[in-house]
């Protein structure tokens, strides 16, 4: 009986793909590229800040982590969906699917929770410039980089335990390309119900709570980029915020869209396409995002390559 019934849970199905007729290589060859800029340039900007030591800072050792959450984040999902495109092979079994919606709910949590402590940074950089040493000190940067992911591993083992708490029965078809946790609920034959909630409640709690301590931050470092007399000091600190602040809108925008309000679970037609934004696109736009207005940056790659 026991074999039986894992036979009966062995492997989902992703149908997604269905609703792309004849589109699959155009897919797998604009996913597999996107993977490519992404993975390429989050790695240039980890040795860049690795390799000059004038940004070994907060604000670049948060960045440099950030890069490499996107690397795995990106990694979780690209890669996998990028074969089921070009090989056609949609199936993924019990394992695999428990396995990629276990990291994939750990890293996006866990940005969430990096970029509101990229935003309480240059809140104090910018609001307490004279503290700002004494502030965010290594050990501090350290606990937060640690607290963040322990966030994201609390939340991963809530999502995947009560997803995969539920029976599944008959053809078990996950409309979406990868194993997201609201696509994965609505294959499941049991009632919901409780886990709709659990999603609500859980999801929506951190993304209105990291976006609150986020606009919070910014609304004071507006308030005092305002009131600064120089304009040159303006320019530069709504330059150094403005790449944070197009990040912050991109990833909270989707995600509060898909996760924090009530009937998310159960729109499939939206849901796909929002989620290669925030899994996909965003990952590969943060290195642009954040080097092209950022001249320190551009500055130490200019260094690198006269080198």
């Amino acid at each position: 009986a026991k074999m039986e019934n894992h036979t009966r849970i062995s492997e989902f199905i992703l149908v997604w793909f269905k609703s792309q007729p004849g589109s699959q290589l155009l897919l797998s060859v604009l996913f597999s590229t996107m993977y490519i800029v992404t993975v390429v340039g989050n790695v240039c900007i980890i040795l860049i800040i690795r390799m000059d030591s004038n940004l070994h800072t907060p604000m670049y050792f948060f960045l440099e982590n950030l890069s490499t959450l996107d690397i795995c984040y990106s990694s979780v999902i690209t890669p996998r969906a990028t074969l089921a495109f070009l090989l056609g092979r949609r199936s993924i079994s019990y394992n695999g699917c428990a396995t990629q919606m276990f990291f994939f709910s750990l890293f996006g949590t866990t940005e969430a929770f990096f970029l509101a402590v990229m935003a309480y940074d240059r809140f104090t950089a910018i609001c307490n410039p004279l503290l700002y040493q004494v502030i965010m000190s290594r050990r501090l940067c350290l606990l937060m980089v640690m607290g963040s992911y322990l966030s994201g591993c609390i939340n991963c083992t809530i999502q995947t335990g009560f997803t995969f708490s539920l029976s599944f029965c008959g053809r078990r078809e996950i409309n979406h390309f990868f194993c997201e946790v609201a696509a994965v609920i609505r294959a499941s034959c049991s009632d919901t119900l409780v886990n709709e909630l659990v999603m609500l409640a859980v999801c929506g709690s951190i993304i209105v709570g990291t976006a609150l301590v986020v606009f919070i931050s910014y609304a004071y470092i507006i308030i005092t980029i305002i009131q600064m007399p120089s304009a040159e000091s303006r320019h530069k600190a709504f330059s150094t915020c403005s790449s944070h602040m197009v990040t912050i809108c991109l990833f909270f925008g989707t995600v509060f869209f898909m996760y924090a309000q009530p009937g998310a679970a159960s729109s499939p037609s939206k849901s796909s396409t929002i989620s290669v934004f925030y899994t996909i696109v965003i990952p590969m736009l943060n290195p642009f995002i954040y080097t092209l207005r950022n001249r320190e940056v551009k500055g130490s790659l200019k260094k690198q390559l006269e080198r």
